[in-house]
């Protein structure tokens, strides 16, 4: 699943890429992907123009200029990949296509999903901040404002919660989910199944830290392409081999040496080096 550092680099580049657009025509192939009657969402979009697209935890948000918000959530294997006008098509414009935006310009936006858990959703756009005050999303921890002591206040408030499960818990911090939970724990030396009741304050410091360190380090890189995500250019992200644990099982630790050991918990995989991370 595309997690922060993915879904912003694909906010950042199609706002380089389609704002002031005006949407010409929409292609839906698969009905279910967008969360209202379909007249409808062509109606209100069609011949709309993109103001600025934001995000909110793994959701963009694309502004119209008609009062209206486009959400877009990617989930699992969901992507956005921009052309412009008389770029040949490439396999993964096409493969798995669901939705099509066709600009005024010749330009197009193709919506992909293989495992097609993705959807758009609109929303007025005065009442999308009540959406999300109902989604209950954390904090953005690349903002800021995100400080230690806002961390730690959070995470005071759920002991007997694995540290794994609740970096991953959008409803403690928005973005973070199998790649960079594992990746900051690593980071931390702490162990996926300890309880956060169990941590010192010096882990849950270290533990900030990674958070801090390692997202807008992926975000340099584009993301990891670990999966299915490719960025809105069609292109794979550069972080996987700065990878430390995430998808490693069986493989040295880049630290002391030691074989990655993989384990389940609640249904969501966890990478960590037993070494590095004791329980």
């Amino acid at each position: 699943m595309p997690e922060l550092p993915e879904v912003e680099t694909i906010r950042g580049q199609l706002n380089r890429l389609i704002v002031s657009k005006k949407i010409a025509k929409i292609d839906i192939s698969l009905p279910k992907m967008v969360k209202l009657p379909l007249t409808k969402f062509r109606k209100i979009v069609t011949g709309s123009k993109i103001k600025t697209i934001s995000r909110r935890a793994k959701i963009l948000i694309f502004e119209l200029d008609n009062g209206w918000n486009i959400l877009v959530h990617l989930k699992m294997s969901g992507r956005l990949i921009f052309r412009p006008r008389g770029k040949k098509l490439q396999t993964e414009d096409t493969k798995w296509n669901h939705l099509i935006y066709y600009f005024n310009d010749g330009s197009r936006l193709f919506h992909n999903d293989l495992r097609q858990f993705g959807y758009v959703k609109l929303i007025k756009a005065g009442e999308t901040v009540d959406f999300f005050k109902k989604e209950k999303f954390g904090p953005e921890p690349l903002k800021k404002d995100f400080t230690f002591k806002d961390f730690l206040a959070i995470i005071k408030q759920k002991p007997k919660a694995r540290i794994k499960q609740f970096l991953i818990n959008q409803q403690n911090i928005s973005g973070i989910g199998n790649i960079y939970s594992d990746e900051v724990l690593f980071f931390a030396r702490v162990h996926p199944l300890r309880r956060v009741g169990e941590l010192k304050n010096l882990e849950i410091k270290k533990i900030f830290e990674g958070i801090k360190k390692i997202l807008p380090e992926a975000l340099k890189y584009k993301g990891s392409s670990e999966n299915d995500y490719l960025d809105a250019f069609g292109r794979e992200g550069e972080y996987v081999p700065y990878l430390k644990v995430y998808s490693r099982e069986g493989e040295k630790c880049k630290k002391c040496g030691g074989i990655i050991q993989r384990l389940k918990i609640g249904g969501r995989s966890a990478h960590f080096c037993p070494a590095c991370q004791k329980l």
